[in-house]
């Protein structure tokens, strides 16, 4: 169990477990779709790179979005800030 003020409630550990979650899904579909693109006969060599440059911004776009989305998982200082409420619907 972890104290109050543990490591974990560290926005920046929590920022960098969020990350690295997301980043080994993500990465997972990423090498199945670009696996799938390079052994495929009908499509260009050249489109396996064209979708993972794509990724890469997608994913950028994603992970930002998902940090709005989502503040409190990334900045946890022991609940409800004062003046600030917690909300995850728009």
């Amino acid at each position: 169990m972890v104290e109050k003020g543990g490591w974990l409630n560290h926005p920046l550990v929590r920022g960098m477990l969020v990350f690295s979650a997301f980043r080994a899904v993500y990465g997972i579909g990423i090498l199945v779709v670009t696996y799938g693109l390079a052994t495929n006969d009908a499509a260009p060599w050249w489109t396996s790179l064209i979708f993972l440059a794509f990724s890469m911004v997608f994913s950028r776009w994603l992970f930002r979005r998902l940090k709005q989305r989502w503040p409190s998982l990334f900045d946890s200082r022991n609940g409800i800030q004062e003046g600030k409420v917690d909300q995850t619907t728009p």
